[in-house]
């Protein structure tokens, strides 16, 4: 396995493919990656040669991706936190921000269901 940016890639699938794995990197920057590296996008990262893959360590240098791309997430959630924000507080109380509904369905923001007993009536 090719190890770039911390992460062993695939061996048997395309370059373009296995760049993916690297979280920050999507399909289109990969094409970009190898674009600019001068990597056959087609190529299996198997038959790579050394240089190649020097080549695309290289161009990978550019952006912000794997640790430092989450750490930044992370702070840019804790800053809308911090700000008292709408979207800070529904990431703070684990709600859906984007204006979904929750009446019904988010249950994966709000979590597995806890069912409350009804209190039985009184018969007069």
């Amino acid at each position: 396995m090719a190890r770039i940016a911390g992460i062993d890639i695939p061996k048997n699938k395309r370059g373009v493919i296995s760049l993916t794995y690297i979280f920050g990197i999507g399909r289109s920057r990969a094409s970009k990656i190898l674009d600019s590296a001068g990597v056959d996008e087609s190529k299996k990262v198997a038959n790579w040669s050394d240089e190649e893959i020097a080549k695309v360590r290289s161009a990978i240098a550019d952006f912000t991706i794997e640790g430092e791309l989450r750490s930044e997430n992370q702070l840019n959630i804790k800053r809308l936190m911090d700000i008292g924000s709408y979207r800070g507080i529904r990431h703070r109380s684990g709600l859906p921000l984007r204006g979904q509904r929750t009446k019904n369905n988010s249950r994966t923001r709000k979590g597995k269901r806890k069912t409350v007993a009804n209190k039985k009536k009184v018969t007069k």
